[in-house]
């Protein structure tokens, strides 16, 4: 990562960035808002601290992206959604300010699906991010602007938020590293809420020793957010011991797992042995049901935080409304995308009296199988390698009418998040045949071993 210094000014590394962004933003639709101004600002008075000897940030001058549902003083923070559009934070996210603190620059926030809801970056009010390899694909979701914005070296690193794989899938889909980390390892206080059960925190870099410093300098106990968990370099639960690595039955043999990303997954697995780790066959039957728990469990989640847009409190009102219902409905029927609407329609009717019980509750107990089913893996190995998605980056409109057909890119991605689990995707080479897309693979780790994963895939890569 460059990082300002003395031979190195803060004002050249954002300017540069800011070429970057101005070269490829109209072709790939990856920014929302660009921080010009302010980001050349705090670089001068990166510079000048740096010439009087005082001291600056572990990330001083370096520019970043930040995905924009992470609230910040800096711009409008729209959650690429209508609804939300215009609204100006009073206050800094929780990681947004560390990372401000140690001096970082945000230079400009990138796309994604409308609240996050989605995998492909189609679902945006602004419209669809390109993958950096090839524009008639798909950046990956939710968090494809942050995602293409490091590929295309717009900038050093980038925010994202993972809650069923949008940190994962995109990185993979576009070459580079992403990080989902344990449960609550960042604090999400200042970040929109997707389904607050699973969503965290994390980024995407070029390397994974970016992602270990963007750990160290972001983790940690918020007094703000109650589900934060302590200091990233504190006690593990576990510790990698480095010899056992697992691999899923059920994924490598899926009819719907890619050949050459399977071909991928058994390279590593033999590169892996060769350096002297056994390698341990997994069965985890509880994980077919992964899928259905996490799209029952999710929207649920999404249609009680979403319940607070109304056009009161936030943003955008509609203009055509006479009475306080047609307030309501009006500014929910114009200011949602079509995706959003669908995961509230779900989340409310699977938390509905009638269907309580018949739909949600067996969720939440397929969830505590699935969570079960992983802690006795990591009683055999030290970590898991797998798929991040069964297949490299689909093409634009694809999927974007098929709901189904896209949820199903989700499906070695949600377990992870339903057990609240680690898991750090990487570059895994790319496919044979034109556009040579990128191939990428997830290594997953028991809870709070997210650091010795990112020295593990290390050795992997």
């Amino acid at each position: 990562m460059k990082i300002a210094n003395s031979s190195t000014s803060a004002v050249s590394l954002v300017k540069a960035a800011l070429g970057k962004i101005e070269q490829y933003n109209k072709d790939y639709n990856i920014f929302t808002f660009i921080n010009r101004d302010a980001a050349l600002k705090k670089a001068e008075e990166i510079d000048k601290k740096i010439k009087n000897g005082e001291k600056v940030g572990r990330l001083a001058g370096v520019p970043y992206a930040l995905k924009d549902n992470f609230l910040s003083k800096q711009g409008e923070t729209t959650a690429s959604a209508n609804i939300l559009t215009g609204l100006k934070s009073p206050i800094d996210a929780t990681s947004v300010k560390k990372l401000e603190d140690e001096g970082a620059i945000m230079v400009a926030r990138t796309n994604l699906d409308a609240f996050a809801h989605g995998s492909s970056t189609e679902n945006s009010f602004f419209g669809p991010t390109k993958n950096a390899f090839a524009k008639d694909r798909v950046a990956g979701g939710s968090s494809g602007g942050s995602a293409v914005a490091v590929a295309l070296d717009c900038v050093e690193f980038a925010t994202g938020t993972d809650t069923g794989g949008s940190i994962r899938q995109p990185a993979s889909f576009n070459g580079v590293f992403g990080i989902k980390p344990t449960y609550g390892t960042i604090s999400r206080y200042g970040v929109v809420a997707m389904a607050s059960s699973t969503d965290v925190v994390g980024f995407f870099a070029k390397t994974a020793s970016d992602l270990d410093l963007l750990m160290e300098v972001t983790s940690g106990l918020d007094e703000k957010d109650e589900t934060s968990l302590p200091d990233y370099y504190g006690i593990a639960d576990t510790k990698l011991e480095k010899k056992k690595l697992g691999f899923v039955k059920e994924f490598i043999e899926s009819p719907a797992l890619n050949p050459e990303l399977k071909a991928s997954l058994e390279n590593k697995l033999s590169l892996a042995k060769s350096k002297g780790y056994e390698i341990v066959e997994l069965s985890l039957p509880a994980l077919q049901y992964a899928l259905a728990t996490y799209y029952i469990i999710q929207p649920a989640e999404v249609a009680s935080n979403l319940s607070r847009y109304d056009g009161i409190r936030y943003a955008f009102r509609s203009k055509d409304s006479k009475t306080l219902g047609d307030l309501f409905s009006n500014t929910r029927s114009e200011g949602f995308m079509r995706e959003n609407k669908r995961r509230i329609m779900i989340g409310n009717f699977v938390l509905s009296s009638g269907f309580y019980d018949a739909y949600f509750l067996k969720a939440a107990k397929a969830r505590t199988l699935i969570i079960n089913e992983f802690n006795s893996a990591f009683k055999k190995v030290d970590a898991i390698l797998s798929p991040v998605a069964p297949n490299p980056a689909f093409k634009l409109g694809e999927k974007v009418n098929d709901p189904v057909s896209m949820y199903l890119e989700d499906v070695m991605s949600v377990p992870v998040n339903l057990a609240g689990l680690p898991a750090v995707a990487f570059p895994s080479g790319f496919t044979s045949s034109s556009p040579r897309l990128p191939l990428g693979l997830q290594l997953i780790g028991p809870r709070r071993s997210d650091k010795n994963l990112l020295e593990l895939v290390e050795e992997l890569i």
